[in-house]
């Protein structure tokens, strides 16, 4: 089980920012640029798990050894069932230096994004750029 799933089936979140890489990048659902950073990156999987109800991983593709993983999942936001994707990858050192996320149905993603908006006010705050 790759070390993120495992983080998040155990709702040990606290964890998951010492699996990121300084660099790390994070490919959004429903933003055309990605993110960067692992401060910055923190905050919006923080944000995510708040957003996701029953949040469950279903299918796991890719070996202990292999750089790069796939992590099926499913969850609801609000009333939209969400099927998605986890895209990780891991540099040489074994940190997550790019996560991309895929969802579906549109209406699913357009749940997430009017969701996500909310969250990252919140975010932004956090991160000082209010």
């Amino acid at each position: 089980m790759h070390p993120f799933r495992h983080a998040v089936e155990n709702e040990a979140l606290d964890i998951v920012p010492a699996m990121l890489a300084d660099d790390v990048t994070f490919i959004s659902p429903v933003a055309f640029t990605p993110y960067s950073g692992r401060e910055l990156v923190t905050a919006i999987l923080r944000g995510a798990f708040a957003v996701f109800e029953d949040l469950r991983y279903v299918k796991e593709i890719g070996g202990d050894d292999d750089s790069d993983h796939a992590l099926v999942f499913t969850a609801r936001v609000g009333d939209r069932q969400i099927h998605g994707c986890d895209f990780i990858h891991r540099n040489e050192e074994g940190l997550i230096d790019e996560f991309c996320v895929m969802v579906r149905p549109l209406s699913a993603a357009k749940a997430l994004s009017e969701a996500m908006a909310i969250q990252f006010e919140s975010i932004q705050r956090e991160m000082g750029r209010v």
